[in-house]
This record gives C-alpha cells, structure tokens and sequence, in this order.
C-alpha cells in the first residue's frame, strides 16, 4: 500500500497560450479586474486576491489555431452580480453568455478572451 501524499495544494495556476499579450492582459485588467504581476513580451502573469492566470506567447499562429477554443478557465468569485454590471456593458466587444443558473449550483457567466478561451465567471447559490 501507498504512503498517502501529505502535501498541500496551495494553488493552481492556469496556463495559456496566447496570439497578443497586451490584448490578452488589457481584457483580464480591464473586463475582469486582475492587476499586472509579471509583464514581458513572452511571458505574463495577471493575479487577483492571490489567483494567477499565467500566459504564454504562442510560437506561431499554428500554436493558436491549435488551442483556439480548446481551453477553459472557471473564476469563481463570491459577487457574480457585481461583475456581470461591468462585463455586459461589454456585449459588443465580446462573446458574452449570461446569468445562467447551473445545476451543478453555480450562478455563472461566460465570455470569451481575445484567444477564444472561455472564461466561466461562477458564484455558488445561496452565498453572499
């Protein structure tokens, strides 16, 4: 039998590939609220409340055609509403999906980034 692991898991970081790194770090600023941690020209990280999204500068636009809509990342936050004010004065600019009442007992939104990832913005039912 296996000695079980005891370490701890204190984050988890995405990481992605990206075509434009100042389009791609202006929309986590500017729609979604991150700060800037760490900026150059082939790699970046966005951090909010001790959360990192780290990105990658795709080697080519083969990279991207390969990862354009194949990549994911779910942010819950503890306020969906709030949040949901902004990104949908947004509708235009992105492709927005929102509130929606999952029955997995998320309240959640979606948009996508400038790389076509999905990003899921969730809050659990019930909480304030």
């Amino acid at each position: 039998m296996k000695t079980p692991l005891s370490h701890r898991v204190k984050l988890i970081s995405p990481m992605l590939a990206v075509a434009d790194m100042d389009e791609t770090l202006s929309f986590y600023t500017e729609v979604l609220g991150f700060g800037i941690a760490m900026k150059s020209p082939g790699y970046s990280i966005v951090e909010r409340n001790g959360a990192t999204i780290h990105f990658m500068k795709a080697a080519d636009e083969s990279v991207m055609e390969a990862v354009r809509g194949q990549a994911d990342v779910y942010i819950q936050v503890d306020d969906t509403a709030s949040l949901w004010q902004h990104v949908q004065s947004l509708a235009g600019k992105y492709k927005i999906r929102g509130l929606l009442e999952q029955d997995y007992g998320m309240t959640e939104f979606h948009i996508g980034d400038p790389n076509d990832c999905l990003v899921f913005v969730g809050q659990r039912k019930n909480q304030g």
